[in-house]
Parts: structure tokens; C-alpha cells; sequence
């Protein structure tokens, strides 16, 4: 096993671009864009593309894990900033965002998984950590119930998510999250 050197700083803000034009692109314009593009808009040459991303399935998969870490990590941030519920409720809309952009990506995420990539393969426990920390500190701040799994959780997230997927229903989305966060409160 190798140990991989870190990123200078140079290498990590072209890699992070890169990532963040990706995420974009695929989202948009699915499988057609072309990783020429992506470089072009991420202000990088091609072969700084190819330095960090050897093929187009390994860029497909890092943005895809790129969204994923950034909502997961997400987590500490808020717990530090806000109450566990008001926590809670800002992940929910950052899921929203994440399962969106996930869809958005789900022409080059299928290619991806052609070839004989899972780029799903830590999506569940990440997020089933993820929440079961904010629901745990809820628990003990006394604001969100003790009793709720957080699979029971994700899995209404996925279905206001679902039901809302449209932009125009944006609003809608918030306002059925802000009903599944009462109904995770405790009873009085």
C-alpha cells in the first residue's frame, strides 16, 4: 500500500475546482459534457484533469463522493452553530439538495456504474451516521425524540425529496421538512 502525499495547495484548489465544475456539468448536461469542458470551465488544463482524475469514471466518482462528503461532513459544522433541531433542519435541506444533484447526475452516475464502478458503496452508512448524530444530540439536548431510527429518517428524507424533485416545489420541500422535524420532537 502507498501512502499518498498530500496535495500542495495549488493541487488541492484545481482538484476541489475541478470536483465542483464536475458536479455542475454532470448535473446539467448528464453524460455529454465533455471532460475537455470541464476543464476549460474549471480553469485548468486538460492534463492537470487527467493528473488527478485518470479517467472519466474516476472524475464521475469523485464528484459524486465529493457531494456526498460535503453533506456528511456537514454534520460537526452545524452541530457547533445551531440547536440539534435547527441542526437537523438545515441538513434536511442540504439533503434535498444532495439527493437533487445526485439526480441531476444520474446519466453519468449510470455510465459510471456500467463500467463497474459503486459509487453508492458507503453512501448508506455515511448517511445513516450522519443522522443518527444529529438525532442523538437532539435526543440529549431534549429537542428531538429518543425513539426515531435514523433509517426511518433517510427514508422520509428520500420521499419529500422524491415528491418535490421539480425546483418550482422547492418551497413545498421546505415546508414538508419542517413538518417531519415537529413530528420528530418530543411529545408533550
Amino acid at each position: 500500500m502507498t501512502n499518498a502525499r498530500p496535495l500542495r495547495a495549488d493541487a488541492r484548489r484545481n482538484r476541489d475546482r475541478l470536483l465542483e465544475v464536475a458536479v455542475r456539468a454532470f448535473s446539467q448536461d448528464g453524460s455529454d459534457v465533455t471532460l475537455d469542458a470541464i476543464a476549460k470551465e474549471a480553469g485548468v488544463g486538460i492534463g492537470t484533469l487527467y493528473r488527478h482524475f485518470p479517467t472519466r469514471e474516476a472524475l464521475i466518482d469523485a464528484a459524486y463522493r465529493s457531494e456526498l462528503t460535503r453533506l456528511c461532513d456537514s454534520v460537526d459544522d452545524l452541530l457547533a452553530a445551531q440547536p440539534p433541531d435547527r441542526a437537523l433542519r438545515t441538513w434536511m435541506d442540504r439533503f434535498v439538495d444532495y439527493t437533487t444533484t445526485k439526480r441531476g447526475m444520474g446519466d453519468a452516475l449510470r455510465a459510471l456504474i456500467a463500467s463497474g464502478g459503486n459509487p453508492f458503496s458507503e453512501s448508506r452508512d455515511r448517511l445513516t451516521t450522519a443522522v443518527t448524530t444529529l438525532l442523538r444530540a437532539g435526543a440529549e439536548a431534549g429537542t428531538l425524540r429518543s425513539d426515531v431510527a435514523p433509517e426511518d429518517v433517510l427514508v422520509g428524507l428520500s420521499g419529500v425529496s422524491l415528491a418535490t424533485e421539480s425546483p418550482e416545489r422547492r418551497d413545498q420541500a421546505g415546508r414538508l421538512l419542517d413538518l417531519f422535524v415537529d413530528g420528530l420532537r418530543p411529545r408533550t
